[in-house]
């Protein structure tokens, strides 16, 4: 379904990373020894979340023909010790109404990528 290719760089901690037919960077902050060069992977990670939930709720909508309007999503990712969590807000343009705000909060919790993370996918690791 989905390939990701990645080839470090010179650069301590940057990565050039091919998805499809795009180009990404990926490093950590200076604070962890990087130079902000793109998004830490766990930006990476809520990036793909937030495309995710916002796509779904669109396709969803004009599935239904809503008139979604503009959707903005926030997320914040949180680690206490071994506790971790990520929180989601999604702001809706005002003309949603409140069934369908109810709706869209219901789908927002089946999304393809929202449901690979709260299922923990395993993982398989090779090395060649």
């Amino acid at each position: 379904m989905a390939t990701v290719h990645l080839d470090s760089r010179q650069a301590k901690h940057a990565q050039d990373i091919r998805a499809g037919s795009h180009q990404l960077v990926a490093d950590e902050p200076p604070a962890n020894g990087g130079q902000d060069a793109g998004p830490d992977p766990y930006q990476l990670v809520l990036a793909g979340l937030a495309a995710c939930t916002s796509i779904t709720l669109r396709m969803y909508a004009d599935r239904k023909g809503w008139e979604l309007g503009p959707v903005h999503v926030d997320l914040w990712f949180h680690r206490d010790g071994d506790e971790e969590r990520i929180e989601r807000t999604i702001v809706l343009a005002p003309g949603v109404t409140d069934e369908q705000r109810a709706r869209l909060a219901e789908i927002a919790e089946k999304t393809p990528v929202t449901k690979t993370i709260k299922r923990g996918t395993p993982i398989v690791t090779k090395l060649a």
